[in-house]
């Protein structure tokens, strides 16, 4: 019986090939500015930790979380490295400024933990950046056909589209910013192929913003401001003081009565 790879690590070697490098390339541009910004302590990368997202970022500590820990060489660009699944994560509550989740919907079975940790861990107004593949584009397609050979690293079912995302997130009481779509060339395996089809970037950008193979979205943690209210016996006294008459007793003067 042969030993089922890991998502994760079939997702890293599946980078490592001419489209996974053409996904690469787009996503590591939009991580660059959507973290660059960030301002904190703690940012934190959960999976591919041999593909650092935060190194645009300027935060003291960056780390890396996932379910195998890296090679020497890989934790070497770490401030520091955990064992732990994204959807039980080991850290505090309102801990960490920064969290960026390069398709982690593809490589887990609970999507949903996965978020409602993501909103435990990060502080408020702390931000989620989060990668994922488009099941509605021409690679999204491609990977659907029956009887073909997969074209992605993982199956349609394991796919959460942007905007049923946008939802989640929302449900969270996150304030979601609109999502980037890239890598609109057909589903080709050879750089030379993805290279002359490198012209749909600029039409697909134009006439179907939405078609990309990747997204790549960016959220702030929102907490709700509470208001002090005084117990009402002491606004019903300030009233009923406003609305007292005040008696007067004086003698009618000239002209009277």
């Amino acid at each position: 019986m042969t030993e089922e790879t890991p998502p994760i690590v079939e997702l890293a070697e599946w980078f490592q090939t001419p489209p996974g490098e053409y996904v690469l390339a787009w996503e590591r541009a939009q991580f660059d500015a959507m973290v660059a910004d960030v301002f904190g302590y703690y940012a934190w990368q959960a999976g591919l930790s041999e593909i650092n997202l935060l190194q645009a970022n300027r935060m003291p500590f960056k780390g890396w979380v996932g379910s195998q820990m890296p090679t020497p060489e890989q934790a070497a660009q770490w401030q520091g490295c955990v064992v732990a699944r994204p959807d039980a994560l080991p850290f505090e509550s309102q801990s960490i400024d920064l969290l960026v989740l390069p398709h982690a919907f593809e490589c887990t079975d609970a999507p949903h933990e996965v978020l409602r940790e993501a909103e435990r861990v990060l502080v408020p107004e702390g931000r989620l950046v989060i990668s994922g593949f488009n099941p509605w584009s021409l690679w999204g397609a491609r990977n659907r056909m029956p009887g073909m050979e997969p074209w992605l690293p993982h199956p349609p079912s394991a796919q959460v589209s942007l905007p049923r995302l946008k939802d989640w997130l929302k449900l969270l009481s996150f304030d979601v910013e609109p999502g980037r779509f890239g890598c609109y060339t057909p589903a080709c395996r050879t750089e030379k192929w993805l290279r002359r089809w490198h012209f749909m970037e600029t039409y697909g950008r134009r006439w179907w913003a939405v078609g990309g193979a990747v997204y790549v979205v960016s959220a702030v943690k929102r907490v709700a401001r509470m208001r002090l209210i005084g117990p009402a016996w002491k606004q019903s006294r300030r009233k009923r003081a406003r609305g007292a008459s005040v008696a007067v007793n004086r003698q009618a003067g000239p002209g009277e009565t």
